[in-house]
Order: C-alpha cells, then sequence, then structure tokens
C-alpha cells in the first residue's frame, strides 16, 4: 500500500443566498482514488498493474497477475468482462492477486466483475435455466503471497479491497498454473475468491456474488471484515456463500444469504496456520440454505462451527435453512459463543434441526424458536416464507426443483414488518472484533450488532441492498 497515491478532487459550491435561507450548502466531492499509471489498454494480459477508470469496461481472456509489490485498483463504475465459455481451464481465466488487489465501487456506481454474457444468464436464471448459471465462466480471483525466490525470499503479498462490487459466475476447472494443494484434484471448480494471507486484510462490503460453481469464497487466513454482502445461488451441488479456514479472524455481519448449496458460513480451523480461526457472526440473514448440497453426512445449511474454531452467532435470522446453527463437538465449543436467533420452518424436518442433530448446540435462552412449524413468521415486507413446498422438495434437490424467487433476492424484500418478532431482540453484549487494520478509503466500515435479529434493521441500516 505504500505506493498508493490519493488524487482528492474537491468541488465546493455556494448556493446563493434566498430571502428564505442564509446559509450557504458546501457540498465535496467523493475522492478520486488513483493507484500508479492509468491503464489505457481496454484488454488485460499478463502482469497488470496500475488504475481501471471510472466508466471504463476492461476484458481478459487470458489469466492476468498481480505481481507483489502491485496494485490493481478498479476506480468506481469501472466494469472487468472475463471472456471465455468456462469448459476446460484454458477457457477460464483467473486472476492471481500476490500484491494488493482494490475493487471501490459506490451506491451510486458499484462495479463488476463478471462475464459478457450476464444480461442473458440472468434472463435465463429467471426462466430456470440454471446449467448456464453454474458453468463457471471464469477462474475466480486467487490472492497468496508470491513463490518464494531468491529475489524474495519472504513475499508479504497484500490486501483485498473490495466494495459495491459485482462478483458473478465463477468456477471454471482449475488447471496447471493454480496451486495443487487448494484446488485438489486438478480440475476442480475454482471459487469467485480465494485469500489466503494471515497478516493482509480481507474486505468485502456491500457487495453482490452470484452463481458460483461450488464456494463463493474461502478464506485461509487474514484479518476479515465480511460486511452488508448478498449472497445469492451459490453451488450448484455443493460449496458454501463463504468457507473460512484457519488463520482467519473477523467479523462477518449484516450479509443476505439465499439459495447456497449447503452452508452459508462455514467455520473451519482446517489448515493448522497457527492462528485460530475465530469468527463473529452476527446480525445476518439466511434463507433457503442447504438443499442442494448432496453430501450424505447429514450437514449444511446456514453457520457451521467445527475443527477447533471459535467465534460467535449472534442475532442471526435463520429461515428455512436445511440445517440452522451447527456446532460440532470437534469445534473449540468452550469458545463458541452463541444466542439470539430467530428460527423459522416450513415443516417439521427443519424445524428438527434448528440446532443440528449431529452437533452439539442446544437452544438458548434468548432464541426466538418453536417447536411447532410455521411458528414465528419473520414478517417480510416482500417474500411469502410459506411460498415454496419443502415436504414436496426434501433435501437434497437440484436447483431446478427449486424456484428463481427462493434462491435470488429478485424484487424480494428481506426488511423485517413492524410485527415482525425480530424487532428488538437482538443480543445487548454482543460487540465487533474489529480486526481489520487498514484505514481511509480503503479501510473497513463496520457496522456493530444492531437492535433486532437479522441483517436489516427497522431503522434503516444494515444491509443496504
Amino acid at each position: 500500500m505504500k505506493r498508493l497515491t490519493i488524487i482528492l478532487t474537491i468541488a465546493v459550491g455556494i448556493m446563493l443566498f434566498s430571502a428564505c435561507h442564509k446559509t450557504g450548502n458546501i457540498r465535496i466531492s467523493q475522492p478520486v482514488v488513483q493507484v500508479g499509471s492509468i491503464i489505457t489498454s481496454d484488454t488485460l494480459s499478463g502482469n497488470v498493474k496500475g488504475t481501471l477508470l471510472s466508466g471504463k469496461t476492461y476484458y481478459f481472456a487470458s489469466n492476468i497477475t498481480v505481481n507483489g509489490g502491485d496494485t490493481l485498483l478498479m476506480q468506481a463504475g469501472t466494469k472487468l468482462i472475463a471472456l471465455g465459455n468456462g469448459l476446460t481451464y484454458q477457457t477460464a481465466p483467473e486472476i492471481f492477486v500476490h500484491g494488493t488487489f482494490i475493487s471501490l465501487g459506490t451506491q451510486a456506481n458499484p462495479n463488476y466483475i463478471t462475464v459478457s454474457s450476464a444480461a442473458q444468464l440472468h434472463t435465463q436464471a429467471n426462466a430456470q435455466n440454471y446449467t448456464n448459471v453454474f458453468q463457471g465462466w471464469w477462474g475466480g480471483i486467487f490472492c497468496t503471497p508470491g513463490a518464494v525466490t531468491a529475489e524474495d525470499p519472504n513475499p508479504a503479498g497484500g490486501d483485498v479491497i473490495i466494495k459495491w462490487t459485482h462478483l458473478e459466475f465463477a468456477g471454471g476447472p482449475s488447471g496447471p498454473a493454480d496451486d495443487a494443494t487448494v484446488y485438489t484434484p486438478v480440475g476442480s471448480p475454482r471459487w469467485t475468491i480465494y485469500f489466503g494471507n494471515i497478516t493482509k486484510n480481507f474486505i468485502l462490503e456491500d457487495s453482490w456474488v452470484f452463481g458460483s460453481r461450488d464456494d463463493a469464497m474461502r478464506i485461509a487466513g487474514g484479518h476479515v471484515d465480511i460486511m452488508r454482502n448478498t449472497y445469492e445461488l451459490c453451488g450448484v451441488a455443493a460449496g458454501e456463500a463463504c468457507n473460512i479456514k484457519s488463520g482467519s479472524v473477523g467479523d462477518v455481519a449484516y450479509n443476505m444469504v439465499i439459495g447456497a448449496a449447503t452452508n452459508a458460513f462455514k467455520i473451519s480451523d482446517a489448515g493448522s496456520t497457527g492462528t485460530q480461526c475465530n469468527i463473529n457472526c452476527y446480525n445476518n440473514t439466511l434463507v433457503n440454505c442447504g438443499f442442494r448440497q448432496n453430501s450424505t453426512s447429514g450437514h449444511g445449511g446456514s453457520i457451521d462451527f467445527e475443527k477447533s474454531a471459535k467465534g460467535n452467532a449472534y442475532n442471526n435470522m435463520i429461515v428455512n435453512c436445511a440445517i440452522g446453527l451447527r456446532v460440532l463437538s470437534s469445534a473449540d465449543v468452550a469458545n463458541v459463543h452463541y444466542n439470539n436467533q430467530l428460527f423459522y420452518g416450513y415443516n417439521a424436518a427443519i424445524v428438527k434441526q434448528f440446532y443440528a442433530a449431529d452437533g452439539v448446540g442446544k437452544t438458548q435462552t434468548a432464541d426466538i424458536y418453536s417447536a411447532t412449524a410455521q411458528q414465528n413468521n419473520p414478517m417480510f415486507y416482500g417474500f411469502d416464507v410459506n411460498a415454496y413446498n419443502y415436504t414436496q422438495y426434501p433435501a437434497p434437490v437440484t436447483a431446478n426443483n427449486q424456484t428463481p424467487a427462493i434462491v435470488m433476492v429478485g424484487t424480494s424484500s428481506f426488511r423485517p414488518q413492524s410485527t415482525s418478532p425480530a424487532l428488538g431482540k437482538a443480543s445487548t453484549i454482543a460487540v465487533s472484533y474489529n480486526t481489520v487494520t487498514t484505514i481511509g478509503n480503503y479501510g473497513a466500515n463496520i457496522t456493530a450488532p444492531g437492535k433486532d435479529i437479522g441483517a436489516y434493521q427497522n431503522d434503516g441500516t444494515g444491509n443496504q441492498h
């Protein structure tokens, strides 16, 4: 980050005085951030660094690499289009990040990292043509320190900072350029993002993740801030919205996850980095997850602590997930703290798994739950929790058994009505970890635990999608 140069453009406009108003209004524009040189070509290949300009569209048809010590930055309103069909690793280009990657979209001007036929794919998804959605059209973003060399015996790697960005349709098969210890066997689906750097920051805020073939994200070490994002339709027959491993410490909050194949969030100390996985998971809304996973072990649905991981789970809304909160005996159970979840189940099978049958988690004093199906309806403004017949289609199912409305947000609204049992029932002892160390334009915007259960707060804070 030492090479970052910030160009701040300040536009000051003073309104003319009127008979009724004698106070001027001063407006300051958002800062325009530039890193290194402007990238002039609209086609990226090989080693890349510098700034992709606002309003421009860029393309890559082969793998591109951000080397250690370099930075690639996308200004607000930038599109980065992967050209490929995802049928082989040669036709599923990937972004390798050994330095720093930054996408600074805004609410008014979001960024896109997607494929050229994204609009067509969304249309197909709405028509339930899920085959193309899960094809894995490109290879994702792979973020680790570079290889050890004589010139750089201790590669440091860099941060990944992504804000107000659409990440879509990743998951193409891995190839010889990929780390075979990560993607095993060769040819496995790649993830939308893989991040593995204990000393650096992974920030994903206010972004959208859609249509991954397997895990949407796998975090294998780092200071974590995953805040106010929307994950839709992640995993064709397996895969988490976010799979978090050893070395990862931080906050996962105010995320909306709908239609994940397996868990919304899997929290595991697998990987043995020496830094225990410790994730603070609060105020998330998790809907219709866990039904496409094809494992026979019975796992998958919402939040899963296992394999020596520790952390917290407070104020989460878990609605019609195949399995609710799962705390396995293999987790650091004494240091897994949870309460104030709202559970809703369409049928008895879902209700029975509010706390996973194969886990050690137990109903807590401030949970909102019932042993009777269809009790404690969260009362969303624009989503019918009883529209899909889970009794007719128990897990596992294929995506074609699931209507688009239950695996994508679309025009639905998951904000709670004033009569929702979630309002005012959140924990008063939950706090944020705030482990991310970057500041300014590149820093975290952490939203503290709210007073209402779920990602959407009645006062308008929380998830802004």
